[in-house]
């Protein structure tokens, strides 16, 4: 039988960086592991941008020298991110005014 999760949370984010060290710091003591104690969440791996990020929007393309952010969750399954624990744990706490974008989306396997 598979050990692997039926869905990932995908998490991007942008920081200011003024306090990019210390958020970084911040995600990586405590966020995540407050996630991975969390019912349902298998494991979690952090990932961050190297070099320029492209978007497009409508046909109009634009290259950004920010640093992207990327956590991939694996989840046992979608009902993983409604659970209290997770709800309790969510979210950027002191941090939340210095993420200037963020997405998060379920997707299933």
């Amino acid at each position: 039988m598979s050990t692997s999760g039926k869905c990932r949370l995908i998490v991007t984010a942008e920081v200011d960086a003024a306090v990019e060290a210390e958020w970084s710091r911040w995600y990586d003591e405590v966020h995540l592991p407050d996630a991975l104690a969390c019912p349902g969440v298998l494991s979690g791996t952090r990932y961050v941008s190297t070099g320029p990020i492209g978007e497009n929007d409508r046909g109009s393309r634009t290259k950004s020298s920010a640093r992207l952010y990327t956590t991939i969750y694996e989840l046992a399954g979608p009902e993983a991110v409604e659970t209290e624990a997770f709800m309790a744990m969510r979210g950027w706490g002191k941090f939340t005014p210095h993420v200037r974008s963020q997405t998060r989306v379920v997707v299933a396997l």
